[in-house]
């Protein structure tokens, strides 16, 4: 199992106390790089896709999730293999580089040209177009979902977010994404330094579940940026419920594609941005 907290030594300092050495956990944060193989089955190519920081842990989800929100691939029967490679690396590194095999009838050519596909683990993927590049994919608005919510449900997994967040309270320094249903049940939570890596965690997961069109409501504990709305658009959640703020363009977002964003999610409060006929 992929070590995702480290040990180290701190001098701790308090109004009530003098400094005092004492042992503490961090997060580990490491680079994860993407190499995908496609093309005709007597042409292969290859390509480092992408670096992003990242914790250990969930890679393969990870990457599938990546792939998918990113538009590389629309389902789990387009990769014909996934793993870690290991050849002609040093040990340290046989764990932080992914490689995948997709289907030689996955034509790339146009989406591999226009993204630029290097990512950190607070930043996300920079360099892509914004709106327009959702439109051009022809991604669907979720103005359909009738899935309703009330504001005690809310609170509600409000606090089973916190209880199920182990790296953050071991460190303080992950972010959770977690995917319930209406019903209130957790189906999935992944942590991770960078919350667009937690988000690709769990949409990875969520290819692997016999039901796709279960557990419509995305909880962050992050802020929600223009990414995270993009790769829920990808994933079809149409409601999200964030800890943090939202910003312009991730609201602008939410309302034309039909998302019910709410945000700052705190203990009797919230507010709803977009699409509040589903908070009843």
């Amino acid at each position: 199992m992929q070590q995702r907290v480290k040990p180290v030594q701190v001098i701790k300092y308090s109004s009530q106390s003098l400094e005092k050495e004492m042992d503490d956990l961090v997060i580990i944060e490491e680079p994860l790089a993407i190499r995908i193989g496609y093309g005709a089955i007597h042409q292969r190519l290859q390509k480092n896709l992408s670096v992003t920081m990242r914790t250990p842990g969930h890679d393969l989800e990870l990457t599938l999730g990546f792939l998918y929100s990113e538009g590389i691939i629309q389902h789990l029967s387009q990769v014909q293999s996934i793993r870690y490679c290991t050849e002609l690396q040093r040990q340290e590194e046989h764990e932080n580089i992914v490689r995948v095999e997709l289907s030689p009838d996955l034509d790339l050519s146009q989406t591999l040209y226009e993204r630029n596909f290097m990512a950190s683990s607070s930043c996300g993927i920079c360099g892509k177009a914004q709106i327009e590049s959702l439109e051009q994919q022809n991604c669907l608005t979720l103005n359909h979902w009738e899935y309703h919510i009330s504001p005690t449900f809310l609170w509600e997994i409000e606090a089973k977010l916190t209880q199920n967040q182990t790296l953050f309270s071991y460190t303080g320094g992950a972010h959770a994404v977690a995917i319930y249903e209406n019903t209130g049940e957790l189906v999935l939570l992944r942590e991770d330094i960078g919350r667009h890596n937690a988000l690709d965690k769990v949409i990875g997961a969520k290819l692997g579940l016999e039901k796709q069109a279960i557990a419509p409501i995305l909880v962050l504990s992050s802020r929600v940026s223009y990414e995270m709305i993009q790769k829920s658009i990808m994933a079809q959640f149409p409601i999200i419920v964030a800890v943090g703020a939202p910003s312009s363009l991730a609201v602008e977002l939410a309302k034309q594609f039909g998302i019910t964003l709410i945000a700052f999610l705190r203990k009797g409060k919230f507010n709803v941005y977009t699409h509040e006929f589903r908070v009843q």
